[in-house]
This record gives structure tokens, sequence and C-alpha cells, in this order.
């Protein structure tokens, strides 16, 4: 008997470190499959509009010795580079990403997280075969559509479902996340290089929205009161909400005595409200949600400077920077940039589970630092040879893995736990709104380069 007693606590703890490492491979998985098919879509498309506008794009010509030739239709600048920036492509990416994170915080609560997994399996099953069967540009861009809708509405909510575990499934989702970008990029390449089409290889890639609900459905092992299929107001009658002006502030510093365990039952119950003084709850309001988001300025802020420097430096310089006498050729070399800007990427969002960083302004004042002498590089070519690009691409993706992983560390950290689900998803928005932003100043950039 006395055994049994004993062994009741072990037993309990065995169970709970079982639940936590399902969930950290959940939102491993979850973070992997979101970001996955959006980076596969994207050279996907890529590849097809190049087969529907190839009179428009690069012609490879046979050489004599069995290679291609690249004739570029801007033979008369001094940089190598297709008249169209890749800019171009990226704007019309993250625009449907843009506007679901601008307004989903203000209503998304009353879909239930079941429903929004759903829809994020469906629309980007739905892009996968869209761009596969597309015979138009305008079905491929619709197609992208789908997977940007798919991308944006999973990270908001996914993000903001983390607040319902416990908090190391943070370092899950954002080691996922940068392990998209380069298993994406490895793997689609992989398989066109063994001769399969793009539109095969799509239809294979099918299986990565299975895996998304599969790891979401089967594998996270949810509190008892979550409300997977319903909104976050049942349970919660209108007859306790009590008038009070006085209010505890919307972001504040906690301290907890163990923010390791897991939401209590008391406390899953309070997302997307927040307390009055006599402990009484009652919704948010528009007004209190707007004041939250003025507390999550100094995390937007820096957060989107990081990805304004980033994607300025991927669409609108890299493929400015060539190097001719290089024994790899341009499209080498603009690969091995991307590649490199992914395995930095993928190691700072790993990096949460070793050491965190809480200077975040400072990482963003760093990638300007870098924006700014790639942009000096492009205008006086002064740099020697790839090798050096290809270590600052390196240190970039370090940076912005790390901004965006600790970003929302911290605000789950310094954000009260009955704000903590909307700021989450309010403070997504600060990613795509710097790559929106980067895209549109890359494209005149990037076409004045050009015309030298």
């Amino acid at each position: 008997m006395d055994r049994a007693l004993n062994s009741d606590p072990v037993d309990t703890a065995d169970t709970e470190g079982r639940q936590r490492w399902r969930n950290w491979i959940g939102f491993w998985l979850l973070g992997l499959c979101n970001n996955f098919a959006y980076v596969v879509m994207l050279s996907a498309a890529h590849d097809i509009l190049q087969k529907q506008e190839s009179h428009n794009t690069t012609t490879p010509t046979p050489a004599p010795n069995g290679t291609n030739i690249e004739i570029r239709n801007n033979s008369s600048s001094r940089y190598d580079c297709n008249a169209v920036s890749t800019a171009a492509v990226l704007l019309a990416d993250i625009l449907p990403t843009l506007i679901i994170k601008f307004t989903a915080p203000f209503y998304i609560h009353k879909v239930p997280y079941g429903f929004r997994v759903l829809v994020c399996f469906i629309t980007a099953v739905v892009s996968f075969l869209m761009v596969s069967f597309s015979s138009t540009i305008l079905l491929s861009i619709f197609g992208v559509v789908f997977a940007s809708i798919s991308s944006g509405l999973g990270e908001l909510s996914f993000l903001s479902l983390s607040v319902f575990f416990n908090r190391n499934v943070l370092s899950g989702w954002g080691s996922g996340t940068g392990a998209a970008g380069v298993a994406g990029a490895f793997l689609y390449s992989a398989f066109t290089q063994a001769g399969l089409t793009p539109q095969v290889t799509l239809w294979i890639m099918l299986v990565v929205p299975v895996i998304l609900a599969v790891s979401y459905f089967f594998l996270l092992v949810f509190p008892s009161s979550f409300p997977q299929w319903r909104r976050h107001e049942d349970g919660h009658s209108p007859s306790r909400v009590v008038n009070s002006h006085e209010r505890r502030p919307l972001i504040e510093e906690e301290t907890d005595t163990n923010e390791d365990a897991e939401p209590t039952r008391e406390e899953q119950g309070l997302a997307f409200f927040f307390l009055t003084e006599d402990k009484h709850i009652r919704p948010l309001t528009f007004t209190d949600k707007i004041y939250i988001m003025k507390g999550l300025l100094k995390f937007i802020f820096p957060l989107g400077l990081v990805y304004f420097a980033e994607y300025f430096i991927n669409q609108g310089l890299l493929e400015l920077l060539y190097f001719p006498d290089s024994r790899l050729s341009h499209a080498e070399q603009y690969r091995w940039y991307q590649t490199l800007y992914q395995v930095g990427v993928f190691a700072s969002r790993t990096s949460l589970v070793c050491f965190k960083i809480r200077k975040i302004f400072l990482m963003s004042l760093l990638q300007c630092v870098n924006a700014v002498l790639l942009g000096f590089a492009v205008y006086y070519q002064f740099l020697p040879n790839p090798w050096v690009v290809f270590v600052i691409v390196l240190y970039e993706g370090l940076l912005g893995g790390a901004a965006y992983v600790n970003t929302f560390f911290f605000i789950r950290e310094e954000t009260a736990k009955h704000e903590r689900e909307f700021a989450m998803a309010a403070a997504s928005v600060g990613d795509s709104l710097g790559i929106a932003l980067s895209a549109a100043a890359a494209l005149p950039v990037h076409h004045y380069f050009c015309s030298l």
C-alpha cells in the first residue's frame, strides 16, 4: 500500500514529462508544416511561372558542351539581374497574411481552434492542387494566395494556442518554423533534381498538411478544459460582469512561483478575458484590445524592423550580388545565399532552449547595418568573392531567427496571463508588416540598379 502511494508522484512526473515532450514535438511539427507549405509553394510557383512565361524570363540556350547559357532581358545593365524583382512575387505572397494578422486578432477568438486548423488544412491542400494544375499565371497566383492564407492563419493561431501549454513549446514552434525553410527548399530541389516534375513534386507534398492535422488533433495533449470546438465566451455568463473603472494593467510584469507548470484549470479559462479589481471576469472590449496593442509596440516595432532589413536584403539585393569570376554560377550563388540564410534562421530559432536574448532592438539595428553594408556592396562592388556574402547572409539569418523567437518568448513572459492569447496573435503582425514594407521598398531599388 505504502509502495503504491510512494510511486504515485513518480508516475505523475513521468506522465507530465511524456506529455511535455509530445507537446514540444507537436509544436515543432506544426511550425514545420505551417511554414513548409509556404516555402515549397513559392519555389513551385516560380518554376511553373517560368514555364508559362518563358518568353519574358531568362532563356536557357544549349551550349556546345551541353550546359545552358542564361540570356537576360537586361543585358545592357552592369548587373546580371531579371527585369522584375523577386520582391514583386513576395509582395503578392505576403499581403493576404498581412491582412489576416491585422484583422483576425479582433474576431478570431469567436472561431474555435479546431475549425481554424481545418481551414489551414483545407487552404494548404487547395494551394498545392491549384498550383500543380495551373495553366495560367492568375491561377498560380491564386494558389500562392491560398498558401499565404494557410500560413498566416496558422501562425497567429498556433502562437495563441501556445499559451495553453508549457512555455517550452515556444522553442519547439520556433525550431520547427526554422527547419521549414531548410527542409522545404532542400526537399523540393531534391525531388525536382531527381527528375520529378514540379507538378508531381507538389502532389507528393500533399502529405504536409496531413501531418499538420495529425499533429494537432492526435499528438498534442490538450488541457481538459480546452475549448476545442466552442467559442471562448462559453461558460462565462454575462451576469458575472461587474462594472469597474479600475482594472489591472493590461501589459505587466508577472512573478510566477512556477512558470514551468502547466496552466491550472482556472487559468485556462482566462484566455481573452481580464480581471477587475474585485476579481470578476468580463470579455475584453475593442478598446481594451487597442490598449494591449499599444503595450505591444515595444515588441512589434523591433520585430518589424528586423524583418524589413532582412527581406530587403533577400529580395532586393542578393540577386545583384553576383561574382562572375567565381566557380559558382549566378544561380548557384543565389541558391547558396538562400540556403545559408535558412540555416542561420533554423539555428537561432532553435537556440531558445539554450539561452534568451532580451535586447531585440539591438538585433534590429545590427540587421539594418547588414542591409546598409550589402547595399553599398551592390553599388560599389567592393566585396572580393561570394564567400564574404555567405558569412554575412548566415549572420543575417541568425539575427532574424533570434529576433522572432525571443520576441514571442518575452511577450509571453511579460504579458498578464489573461491577455496572453490575444497578445501573441496581435504581435504576429510585426514580421509580416516588415516583409510587406521591404518588398515595396525593394521594387524601386532593384529597378534602379538594373537600369544602371
